[in-house]
């Protein structure tokens, strides 16, 4: 508290939940970051709270909420149980807080509070006077906070907080003076009547679900879900009652096995209830969906093809609408609550899945080079192989030893980058801002092995194994150091290209070595002592050269190909999207 500006701040040290000590003592502003875990078995709390529950995070907001003045106000960060949890005591304290002191949430992205958690919470506010004066809450969505979300938080350029704070502010500034505020141009702002927020008595507090409602509209009639489609449990099937069959089983995240019955008549769409909740797969066939998902029962089966009900409910993007702890659930009442299906006459429907299904093929076709492709150098037999150990390349490790950098070694900038195994992936380099991590001169200068020189090439030999980068004259970084989960190849320059290197542990002909040599089951590693007896083919230099211009003339393929795969989903995207105009 001192260090924030507090220079005597008034401590009172008790136990709020089991103590009613100070119950009847109120408070004008609540600002706090309660603790969200609760003990094993629950909290024992006293009975004065109007909610009863053993979850800490449950206890605390009510607490908070019932110790405002009448015209108190709080800020309290919360997790996503309290937003849309479906436990009673969940229920209750959120339908208190919409009733009598709820006014806006603001739900952050996963990560803010990185690198201690990176749990997904949200900002509940709280004002009693202002509650009763509106019957809306304003939701916001806050997607970028200044600060990259990986473990680092590095500054950039992206900050959502400054416009949302206005933006509330000025709306609640509104509620105050009973004027007006014009939403429509805040951006990440909805309002939402209180009425149906009630709903179906959840009191759920997503944001996105509401957002959902509000997000399109379409230039054809658009049908309640339910009167176009239900969504109807699938079967339990254990494992032990499953016969072989020529059946697929479908599970949340697809296939996972097959069966000698099915449940439903193929073509169908499986939606998932649990685990990848809200995820949509087409199925051509009968197959048998399993009590972790829906299959879609379309109602009037002649005014609606199925392809093109499977590409709109792909594009409504129903993960948004999971919800609950732990493993995640698809509620179908949500989704017929949230969602409206656009329904053009059929004949546009069949012409809409016939483009899209043009461009599947396009995408599916490089799809296949991409995930197919794997360079090999075909061995001439007048080449000389080589084992490891005799090749013309020194083989260099980190150091290990006494001055290895320990974590309080490590800044977010410096005068050496200290190279991570996540920063080599399989095609080179990933210099991502938040994964970078430095030391400093007089750390760099104590270490005697590991320092990177132009021309080697890397070679993870731990955690992710067999990832592989080229240090060459494009990479940014003039001072890099190696931890311990990669090795350097330093070849001679008179006799190996290192561009060759590089590729050769990309190829075929080396991961196949590879993968017979790794060792350790649990933390799988490439031992040197075991890559000494890997073997390389050295043809002569200018052969060396040109296979290299082979290689990388085929990767520019592939990355067309990557290309081509973007513009086509985009064009699948477009199809659909004609069957929407935000503008109406």
């Amino acid at each position: 508290m001192y260090l924030h500006g507090f220079t005597d701040p008034r401590i009172i040290e008790y136990d709020t939940l089991t103590s009613e000590e100070r119950w009847n003592e109120y408070t004008d502003i609540i600002l706090a970051n309660p603790p969200f875990m609760s003990p094993k078995g629950g909290i024992k709390p006293h009975k004065r709270f109007s909610v009863q529950a053993t979850r800490s995070e449950v206890l605390f907001v009510d607490y908070i909420a019932e110790h405002l003045t009448p015209t108190g106000r709080a800020a309290i960060i919360v997790p996503e149980g309290i937003i849309f949890q479906s436990g009673t005591a969940y229920k209750q304290l959120r339908e208190m807080l919409v009733k009598k002191y709820l006014v806006a949430v603001i739900s952050l992205p996963a990560g803010v509070f990185n690198p201690y958690s990176g749990v997904k919470t949200s900002i509940i506010i709280l004002d009693r006077r202002l509650s009763q004066k509106t019957d809306s809450i304003l939701f916001a969505k806050i997607e970028n906070d200044g600060f990259g979300l990986g473990a680092q938080r590095r500054s950039i350029d992206k900050n959502d907080l400054p416009a949302a704070a206005h933006n509330i502010k000025a709306w609640m500034d509104s509620l105050q003076s009973e004027g007006s505020f014009d939403l429509s141009a805040a951006n990440n702002l909805t309002l939402v009547e209180k009425v149906i927020i009630n709903g179906n008595g959840e009191y759920n507090l997503s944001g996105d679900r509401y957002r959902q409602k509000d997000a399109k509209k379409s230039v054809f009639d658009l049908m309640p879900f339910q009167s176009v489609c239900t969504l109807e449990y699938g079967s339990s099937l254990p494992q032990d009652k499953r016969i072989e069959g020529p059946y697929p089983v479908l599970g949340s995240n697809g296939i996972t096995g097959h069966h000698n019955e099915f449940l439903v008549e193929g073509p169908t769409i499986i939606v998932g209830r649990k685990g990848s909740a809200g995820e949509v797969v087409y199925v051509s066939e009968n197959c048998f969906p399993i009590d972790t998902t829906y299959y879609v029962k379309r109602v009037n089966p002649e005014n609606c093809d199925i392809k093109y009900l499977y590409y709109v409910l792909k594009e409504l993007n129903l993960p948004n609408l999971k919800g609950g702890a732990g493993i995640p659930g698809l509620n179908r009442n949500d989704v017929y609550e949230a969602i409206q299906i656009p329904i053009p006459p059929l004949d546009a429907q069949k012409e809409i899945v016939a483009e899209i299904e043009s461009y599947q093929k396009i995408i599916d076709g490089a799809r296949q080079v991409v995930e197919n492709y794997q360079s090999r150098i075909h061995v001439e037999s007048d080449w000389p192989v080589v084992k490891f150990e005799d090749a013309p390349f020194q083989i260099i490790d980190g150091d290990r030893g006494a001055n290895y950098p320990s974590k309080e070694d490590f800044s977010p900038s410096g005068h050496c980058l200290f190279l991570n195994t996540k920063n080599v992936r399989s095609d080179g380099f990933r210099f991502n801002e938040d994964d970078l991590e430095f030391i400093s001169e007089e750390k760099d200068n104590a270490l005697r092995k590991g320092r990177l020189e132009r021309g080697d090439v890397l070679l993870t030999t731990r955690g992710t194994i067999g990832n592989t980068a080229f240090y060459g004259d494009a990479v940014k970084f003039d001072r890099i150091r190696i931890n311990s989960g990669m090795l350097i190849f330093r070849p001679d320059a008179n006799k190996l290209s290192g561009r060759y290197l590089f590729h050769f542990f990309q190829s075929e002909n080396f991961r196949a070595q590879r993968e017979a040599i790794v060792s350790g089951a649990a933390q799988p590693q490439l031992p040197i002592r075991s890559l000494n007896d890997a073997i390389i083919p050295l043809p002569p230099f200018e052969t060396q050269n040109i296979i290299v211009a082979d290689i990388e003339n085929e990767l520019r393929l592939v990355d067309d190909n990557k290309q081509l795969v973007k513009l086509f989903e985009g064009k699948v995207k477009a199809a659909i999207n004609r069957v929407w105009d935000e503008a109406k």
